[in-house]
């Protein structure tokens, strides 16, 4: 099975590295030296990688025969292909390789169909997993754990546990914003409330009103920050 894992981009310094686009969850096993890749186009490969190293957060590769800038440069935009065998799985079982996801049934925690699981977008900050219902419009996933819970590989299912609104737009839930001022009005009569009894504290006794209130204050940061 054919994957890609790497896209080429600019060319860098002058002794033929190029900068790499990362496709891949795994780049120093499909990405490192010695892996020879296929190519789109095709007629620019095989390329055999020679070297790499990451310079300020991106992976620079050199690819033998590619001896200088104006060759580095003219393989940019190439789409860099490994060959994977389709029964191979990733050493840590919390992780999946596209082609595993792609085609499941995508259901709901009740077991209720949403759709089928067509593509694994990558970006930056996250993966996401692009689910077409059976009208065929998209939902996109993230796929996270809170949201994506269970991977059966053997049922071909992934388990989902959306937030409303993220399959259906009707379903979400919009906060009105008269309730939101009341809210904040009924904080602040909270706050009046709460600076009335430190004054009344502090008439009766300034050292236990510091005690007390710096207790109380270290154990609600700290249930805050867990």
């Amino acid at each position: 099975m054919q994957l890609v894992v790497g896209k080429i981009g600019r060319a860098h310094g002058i002794r033929g590295d190029v900068s790499v686009e990362v496709r891949t969850d795994e780049p120093e096993l499909r990405l490192g030296p010695g892996a020879v890749l296929m190519t789109d186009p095709a007629s620019v490969g095989p390329l055999t990688v020679e070297s790499g190293k990451v310079h300020s957060g991106r992976l620079l590769l050199r690819f033998a025969g590619v001896k200088d800038r104006t060759a580095a440069e003219a393989l940019r935009g190439t789409m860099l292909i490994a060959e994977v065998d389709p029964e191979e799985r990733p050493d840590d079982p919390e992780e999946y390789y596209d082609h595993q996801l792609i085609g499941l049934d995508v259901v709901l925690l009740d077991g209720t169909l949403v759709g089928e699981l067509t593509e694994v977008v990558h970006l930056p900050y996250q993966d996401l997993l692009t689910v077409t219902r059976p009208d065929g419009t998209e939902a996109l996933v993230p796929f996270v754990s809170r949201i994506v819970p269970t991977i059966d590989l053997e049922s071909q299912r992934a388990v989902i546990d959306p937030p409303p609104g993220l399959i259906d737009p009707a379903d979400a839930e919009v906060v009105r914003p008269d309730a939101a001022d009341a809210d904040d009005d009924e904080g602040d009569e909270g706050d009046g409330a709460s600076d009335s009894g430190a004054e009344a504290s502090d008439e009766a006794s300034d050292g236990v009103s510091g005690e007390t209130s710096g207790g109380a204050s270290d154990e609600v940061t700290g249930e805050a920050r867990a």
